[in-house]
């Protein structure tokens, strides 16, 4: 991996964000897909850039990439600033210059390892399932209205076309990990620091085999053993007619593929009708009036209430303000609909309060009592 330098591949700055990587990645990849570039080295340079992604989008292997790549532990460190800078001694020093960093495997703490532990990097064999894209379509009226159909590209980790999702292309073989011996986690020896052969040590999960104890014997080339690869992806969805804001349908198995072999997540489409959404500032406002009517209802009838429609007053007057500038503007019933259920949320907190607010006067109320004489 640190052979490869990623950031070269999409073009980016080594201080590059999250955001800035996925364009780079999103702009290559249009450009490179094998279904839109029949050159014969797309298909390569595809796949390349699909790894450079898959890793540098990823803060935890990105942080593992740069360490790998400079031989600092700290490498991967963003400060405050989010530069990438060392946090105690600047941009690219090392403090430990006289340790050999990259010793095992260019694992970035490779230096305090217990000489036991050391060996040679190989991907990890961990299966596990693939986790569920959730992609967030918009609809129109008349879409959400008619229904039909309608394409989306999304981005997803596919089976390795390669090694068939199993992570080897040969041998197939899963063999125990040589850094911590099938342990799944290894020892880290502060000796180095302070002077002193295990003077003091603490186990942590081995990053190799990611605490499982098995590597895999054959990586496969393409995924490097994980038996999945990034790319983009499009499917059709079907509209049902009369689709409604929040409304959601899933399309099993087109989420991320598993690990080594496991099963891939679900695809969950969510359907998003902005002329149903009542804005949050709305919403908040027909929630106050439905607080406040408890106390105007009840206070006419309960004379324990009776002084407190003064106290709904505020959140009454707050709510007429917040709802008048969008009920004068037109909406369809289902916006009604989720101004009402706003409305009725705020009711029931009013009527609890009420509740309470009435036990309260009556546990307070004097009490007179006669004298038997």
């Amino acid at each position: 991996m640190r052979d490869k330098n990623y950031y070269e591949i999409l073009e980016v700055s080594e201080s590059a964000s999250t955001e800035e990587i996925r364009h780079a990645f999103q702009k290559k990849a249009r450009r490179l897909h094998p279904d839109v570039n029949k050159d014969a080295h797309a298909e390569d340079e595809f796949k390349e850039v699909s790894e450079a992604y898959a890793v540098l989008s990823d803060p935890q292997k990105r942080s593992r990439y740069d360490a790998m790549r400079t031989g600092n532990p700290f490498a991967g460190f963003t400060g405050a600033s989010g530069s990438g800078a060392d946090p105690f001694w600047g941009q690219g020093a090392n403090p430990f210059g006289d340790f050999d960093f990259s010793g095992s495997g260019g694992f970035p703490f490779g230096g305090f390892w217990s000489s036991k532990n050391r060996g040679a990097a190989t991907p990890a064999y961990n299966p596990r399932p693939g986790s569920d894209v959730v992609y967030n379509l918009v609809l129109d009226d008349a879409a959400a209205k008619k229904g039909g159909k309608k394409g989306i590209t999304y981005e997803r980790f596919i089976e390795c076309s390669l090694c068939h999702g199993l992570g080897s292309v040969e041998t197939q073989e899963i063999k125990e990990c040589p850094t911590c011996h099938g342990t799944g986690h290894i020892e880290v020896d502060l000796g180095v620091l302070f002077g002193g052969q295990g003077m003091a040590s603490f186990e942590v999960q081995c990053p190799e085999c990611e605490g499982t104890g098995k590597v895999v014997a054959d990586p496969c080339p393409n995924c490097n053993g994980s038996g999945r690869m990034l790319a983009g992806c499009e499917e059709v969805i079907d509209i049902a007619p009369k689709t409604h804001n929040g409304d959601e349908c899933t399309i099993p198995y087109m989420g991320n593929a598993g690990t080594n072999n496991e099963k891939a997540g679900d695809l969950r489409v969510r359907f998003s009708v902005p002329s149903e959404v009542v804005a949050p500032a709305t919403s908040f406002g027909f929630a106050c009036i439905g607080f406040s009517l408890p106390y105007f209802i009840l206070g006419f009838f309960m004379p324990a209430l009776a002084g407190t429609p003064t106290l709904a007053l505020f959140p009454l007057i707050l709510g007429i303000f917040l709802v008048a500038r969008h009920v004068i503007e037109r909406h369809n019933l289902a916006w009604w609909k989720n101004a009402a259920f706003a409305l009725l949320r705020g009711a029931t907190n009013g009527i609890i309060f009420a509740a309470i607010f009435t036990l309260l006067i009556s546990c307070s109320a004097p009490r007179t009592s006669g004298l038997i004489s």
